[in-house]
């Protein structure tokens, strides 16, 4: 997540290199579109620019051009990039409704900006009360036409698309240190600052990492896991209607379980009763929807990362804390529905996701195993990921589309979901948001 609707390439790694201690030097380049500057609407601007649904037989060259151009970084700075595989509109085609829009300016119709937006069922965390929820992402306007108030027609086209499909609110999501992002969703469109889970990055080693004696992990049958996610996560915040078609998607790795070796004999998933101890989560693969890489490095820092990536090779038994090699392109496996219960929780919790570690291991060319949970989720502390390659904040803001003040939306909760507070039951995040 953490795009704000301003889409930056380096959305999920963003926080990959800073601040750790051989990186002190370097600074990340944060893409041009993900630092907004304040737009100049003109009444003659905003007459040059035409806004409509993108069409990828005609669009599709050029949209990918501009966007490249967006992706320039500046001299003798690294940056991370983001190739979208040839699929301008991969990051909301895994939606049943969705859209992406282009705008173009002047006479010649060039095309200097896109966003996308998708509509999903979502819970709000109370009652089981469930509502139809927008999310804006993808925003990008070409460096060379910005101040002309491109995104804020882009914005706007976008919410009228949203509230014609009968969105009842809309929302984003954004680092928390990006100002200029928060500025044009809070002021200019009067979204509200609403949730902030945290993101947790771990590499991926050249070394297997152990899991813990005494833990079996199966894998889930996928209409069994339908009916697991729905009874843990009928309180939860975000969670998906359509969760079947989410864990049903090629893109899902599968469902997986860690629960004690002792326990396993007794337990038929089929039953759908859950284990006294367990830990269970799902990952989805990105690298079949975009790939990352980083450009621009020094040549010592270069040096210095693969050099561990190399020892850690030769000498595996050694765990050397390898550094994966992001020069090259690479994807992520990106785990939600993270839930454990019982005495042995943690445990479980943290050798599932070894598991993943291992099976990312094996997966040539997957830099990261990447989640998103809310910050006082009990399952965070369990989750192992690289402090310095994490942040604490990933911004979500939400708007209200349609007045919900009618016979179907009863109770003061449901009228409006914006001032309620967290559900203890914390935040599914939706894999197709990534």
């Amino acid at each position: 997540m953490g795009d704000g609707g301003v889409e930056a390439p380096n959305t999920i790694l963003r926080g990959f290199l800073v601040e750790v201690p051989l990186f002190k030097t370097m600074v990340l380049k944060i893409a041009d579109e993900y630092r907004l500057h304040v737009e100049s609407n003109t009444e003659e601007s905003r007459n040059l620019v035409v806004v409509r649904e993108y069409c990828e037989e005609r669009d599709k060259a050029s949209v990918e051009k501009m966007e490249r151009q967006c992706d320039v970084g500046q001299k003798g700075k690294p940056s991370i990039f983001t190739d979208l595989l040839g699929d301008p509109i991969c990051r909301v085609r895994h939606f049943p409704s969705h859209v992406m829009l282009v705008a173009e300016y002047g006479k010649a119709r060039e095309i200097v900006g896109v966003i996308r937006g998708c509509i999903k069922h979502v819970t709000t965390g109370h009652s089981h009360h469930v509502l139809k929820l927008a999310y804006i992402l993808g925003l990008r306007v070409s460096t060379t036409h910005r101040r002309l108030g491109v995104g804020t027609k882009l914005v706007q086209h976008l919410e009228e698309w949203c509230k014609q499909k009968g969105a009842d609110y809309a929302y984003i999501a954004t680092d928390c240190a990006n100002q200029p992002s928060i500025s044009l969703f809070t002021e200019k469109f009067s979204y509200t600052k609403f949730r902030s889970p945290t993101v947790l990055v771990q590499p991926v080693h050249a070394h297997y990492k152990p899991i813990g004696s005494g833990i079996a992990i199966v894998r889930i049958p996928q209409h069994v896991a339908v009916k697991i996610y729905r009874y843990l996560f009928a309180n939860a915040e975000f969670f998906a209607e359509d969760i079947d078609a989410i864990l049903f998607n090629k893109l899902n790795l599968g469902t997986f379980m860690a629960l004690p070796k002792k326990l396993l004999p007794k337990w038929d998933p089929e039953t759908g009763i859950l284990p006294q101890s367990f830990a269970v989560l799902s990952v989805w693969n990105t690298k079949e929807v975009f790939k990352l890489q980083v450009k621009g490095m020094s040549k010592l820092t270069y040096a210095c990362c693969m050099g561990s990536r190399l020892l850690d090779s030769w000498l595996p038994w050694l765990r050397v804390p390898s550094f994966p090699d992001v020069f090259s392109q690479f994807g992520v496996y990106f785990l939600y529905g993270l839930t454990m219960r019982g005495t042995n929780g943690q445990r479980l919790m943290k050798s599932l996701c070894t598991f993943v570690h291992n099976m990312a291991k094996d997966d040539v060319g997957c830099g990261a195993v990447v989640t998103e949970v809310g910050q006082q989720d009990p399952v965070r502390v369990a989750i192992p990921h690289w402090r310095r390659l994490s942040w604490n904040e990933d911004l979500w803001c939400i708007k209200k589309l349609t007045d919900l003040e009618g016979d179907n939306y009863e109770g003061s909760k449901t009228r409006d979901w914006i001032k309620s507070p967290p559900s203890s039951a914390g935040i599914f995040v939706d894999p197709r948001d990534i």
